[in-house]
């Protein structure tokens, strides 16, 4: 008896079993030649019959109907199910009919892997079958899947729909929920436009370190780790941006990476502590030019995925086409608090918080309080896509000072649906104002801001060589994905989300159920009967189980005494 697994567990590996033993090989290791796919045949066989006389097509198997020598099944593959015909006679022409009798009525089971060969008709109900004349065992599934019900007009009344488990088990969850798959096919398809758009503008993919000796080009919380050979510490990347901009001091006019970047903060609906970024940086550029970069950028990843540069987000229509709205972060603050702050130092930031009922903490500077202040009232307002210019240079330590306007940087944040998808800034290529502010950001650690930047010599000293104006800009392309699928999760949008260590079930041995009270002959078939731990035996019902025992006894031929009604009950003291 197997520790652990359920009935159906046991019985598939049973039948896994009896494969071999009839010299079918489960997990064969030949190429499955494949020339045509379940979409395609739904939608063109009528149009031209003449081109699936010859099929041979792969996938599992979703559903059956036996019905004595012939029978109907569903295949699905990765672009859908098509229904499948198999008449005993057609697949087993000969004497032997094993493959028909055995394999497919018996030994198979729901999700397993199988290859088709045949050829395409409709029935006479209309429904366009595969006629099957050829099937190969691919790959056998020992767990069953969910099932997962319909009604009559296919809508899903009882599904697989735990986000627990559907995250954790995304192979599940994307095998009983295929409609799932347009989310991450619409994931590809951002990406891609971005990318052919840049390359069509002539800059370059490149890749920065993900280990980083400093880390940098962003304040958040890094993740650290040590390098045994070296015997130094590194860290996971909070961001590429030094890197890429050592590139243009090197003398490439655009570069950009599409990268993961880890940031050891909280997890919520739109965190993740790794999550993807595309950051660009291109020469001779400022960040007025940037914002209609990304204008055009943006809309041309709407029309990808809608055909339209509207989306539906929500209960939101967002217009993706140009120009978007623009405020400065004190005119946003003003518009939405009524109180003008451009001009307060940090004491008078810190009672405006707390006289708006913001939580402060005394390591926070200026620009971590206006930030506060931003975030608690004015972010939530952004529903169309909205740039926020001109921050506080407290705010940014790598973007270039303003050109016209004391005290402020050059640098905008994008915002849609209440939420920040996208920074910018004319870049700070003067290595003694970038020294000055790294320095800065030294004072606030030292007061226990554990997300201020270290100090990067190398950065600086590459500044020192000078780097051309450039303007560089970072998408967060998880948040940016959300909102073109209209998903209101990160988890939703990423195939496998960060999650708690799964909740390991105790291994019940034979000699626990003995303790118990469970006589040693009896151990093997309460577990048949399905309990796999004492405690699930224990929150049965005695008389149930008195009464199936008696049942499982008879139906396995058991030459083994039966226990009385009151040693059953001693079970469940």
């Amino acid at each position: 008896m197997s520790l652990g697994l359920s009935e159906q567990e046991i019985l598939r590996r049973e039948s896994l079993k009896q494969l071999r033993e009839l010299g079918i090989n489960p997990y064969p290791a030949e190429a499955y030649e494949i020339n045509a796919y379940a979409a395609d045949i739904n939608e063109n066989y009528e149009r031209d019959k003449t081109a699936y006389k010859n099929i041979s097509i792969a996938g599992r198997l979703m559903t059956r109907r036996i019905m004595g020598s012939a029978s109907f099944a569903e295949l699905q593959d990765s672009t859908g199910r098509v229904q499948l015909y198999l008449k005993r006679d057609d697949l087993c022409p000969g004497e032997d009919k094993t493959l028909y009798n055995t394999v497919f009525k018996k030994l198979l089971d729901l999700g397993d892997y199988i290859g088709i060969k045949g050829y395409v008709f409709t029935t006479q109900t209309g429904e366009i079958s595969v006629h099957v004349t050829a099937l190969t065992v691919l790959a056998k599934s020992l767990k069953p899947l969910p099932v997962v019900k319909r009604d009559d007009d296919g809508n899903i009344y009882d599904g697989f729909t735990d986000p627990e488990l559907r995250y954790r088990m995304r192979y599940v969850d994307l095998t009983v929920n295929p409609d799932y798959k347009q989310i991450f096919i619409n994931r590809s398809k951002v990406i891609n436009t971005m990318r052919n758009y840049f390359d069509s503008q002539g800059w370059m993919e490149v890749e920065t370190p993900i280990l980083q000796a400093v880390h940098g080009g962003a304040a958040a919380r890094p993740f650290a780790t040590h390098h045994n050979t070296l015997d130094m510490p590194l860290f996971l990347r909070i961001a590429n941006e030094l890197y890429l901009k050592r590139l243009i001091v090197a003398g490439f006019d655009g570069v950009y990476e599409f990268g993961k970047m880890f940031r050891n903060e909280g997890m919520d609906r739109t965190h993740n502590p790794e999550f993807t970024s595309m950051e660009i940086y291109v020469a001779y550029k400022d960040y007025v030019w940037m914002m209609k970069m990304v204008e055009e950028c943006l809309e041309k990843v709407a029309l990808a995925i809608h055909n339209s540069p509207v989306v539906k987000v929500g209960k939101h229509d967002i217009d993706f086409s140009g120009p978007y709205e623009r405020l400065t972060m004190y005119e946003s603050i003003q518009k939405y608090t009524g109180i003008d702050i451009s001009n307060m130092n940090e004491a008078e930031l810190a009672q405006t918080c707390k006289n708006l009922g913001i939580e402060i903490d005394n390591t926070m500077g200026r620009g971590k309080l206006i930030d506060e202040i931003f975030s608690e009232k004015v972010e939530a307002n952004l529903i169309q896509p909205t740039f926020i210019t001109d921050y506080p240079i407290e705010m940014t330590p790598l973007a270039k000072k303003h050109r016209s306007k004391e005290g402020l940087v050059e640098r905008f944040e994008l915002f849609v649906n209440g939420k920040e998808i996208a920074n910018a800034y004319s870049e700070l290529n003067d290595p003694i104002d970038q020294k000055e502010r790294f320095e800065e950001q030294l004072k606030l650690a030292a007061r226990g801001d554990d997300e201020a930047m270290a100090m990067d010599d190398d950065f600086v000293r590459a500044l020192e060589y000078g780097m051309p104006p450039t303007s560089g800009l970072g998408i967060g392309i998880d948040r940016l994905v959300m909102l073109m699928t209209n998903q209101s999760t990160i988890q939703e949008v990423l195939f496998f989300p960060q999650m708690r260590p799964e909740k390991k079930a105790k291994i019940t041995t034979d000699q626990d159920f003995v303790d118990a009270g469970v006589t040693a002959e009896w151990v093997p078939v309460i577990r048949k009967m399905g309990f796999n731990t004492v405690e699930e035996l224990k929150a049965g019902n005695p008389n149930k189980v008195f009464n199936d025992l008696g049942g499982m006894r008879k139906k396995l031929k058991l030459e083994i005494a039966m226990p009385t009604k009151d040693e059953v009950m001693n079970w469940f003291n």
